[in-house]
């Protein structure tokens, strides 16, 4: 049975949930249950800290996880990314006082205050900067008003925090970072990863698109073509009307309203979205 390490609370926990449960598998109802069993897909999971999840499974004791690319760089685990999941997207980043016009040389001889002390030492070494890594298990922003650090590097959302403890975020972010699902470095693929990954693909996918159809004159399929190229090639299909054709694509969802505006310049009529609730490509 497929063990997989799942997180155990927070926003990274309950959007792991939904995308698995999409994907087909059985999710707890209960936020107590620790390990849940889905016998009808030969899985098994269980329910950790995200912070733990990388270490479980670059020790093997686990065959793959869920947690973020932030976590598992921290970790310093024999783990690695598989399959970018596309939700928990986050940035990290270094941050000082206001009033200062900051750069990464600046950081030379200062305190550093983190969460994350293993990548924030590892990016610091790559870059030849010498620092002292403080390490702190939240409240990192209050660490220079009290004193404990003179820069802190943190995930930054929107910076509204760092802003009202009078912080400016400065110089490249450290690291972008999303939800990843992870196995032991060098590993041979368990039994049942491959159907996971193909899954949480379909999923992926189907977030990410939606099928459009529409009708078009034949004068004008292939203008239409190049508005809406789809994954691989549109589909195209008679019509009783013989000067007209049927047009089926995925277009990103994000782009559905700008694609349907053009279609509709270029003379194309019955314009119709569907959502992609699961897919296989």
């Amino acid at each position: 049975m497929l063990r997989i390490a799942v997180p155990n609370k927070g926003s990274l926990s309950e959007a792991a949930a939904e995308v698995l449960r999409e994907a087909g598998y059985r999710q707890r109802t209960n936020s107590r249950d620790l390990v849940l069993a889905d016998p009808d897909n030969g899985v098994e999971f269980y329910y950790l800290r995200p912070r733990d999840i990388a270490i479980y499974v670059g020790s093997g004791e686990l065959e793959a996880g869920i947690t973020g690319r932030d976590l598992l760089l921290d970790s310093g685990a024999p783990a690695q990314e598989v399959l970018e999941l596309g939700f928990g997207a986050s940035t990290f980043r270094f941050a000082g006082g206001v009033g200062r016009d900051w750069s990464l040389g600046d950081i030379n001889g200062k305190r550093v205050a983190t969460s994350y002390p293993g990548l924030v030492g590892n990016y610091l070494a790559e870059a030849h900067i010498t620092a002292t890594v403080v390490r702190l298990d939240g409240a990192v922003e209050s660490s220079v008003r009290l004193g404990v650090a003179d820069i802190v590097a943190d995930v930054v959302e929107t910076g509204a925090s760092l802003r009202q403890a009078g912080l400016i975020t400065f110089g490249e972010p450290i690291l972008t970072s999303e939800a990843v699902l992870i196995q032991r470095q060098n590993a041979v693929p368990a039994p049942g990863l491959e159907i996971l990954i193909r899954r949480l693909q379909g999923v992926i996918i189907a977030r990410r698109y939606v099928l459009l159809d529409y009708d078009v004159p034949k004068d004008l399929v292939e203008k239409a073509c190049a508005i809406t190229p789809g994954l691989e090639s549109p589909t195209i299909s008679p019509l009783q009307k013989t000067d007209w054709v049927a047009v089926r694509a995925m277009v990103q969802k994000k782009e559905t309203n700008q694609v349907m505006d053009a279609l509709w310049g270029l003379g194309a009529r019955g314009i119709l979205v569907t959502d992609i609730h699961a897919c296989r490509l």
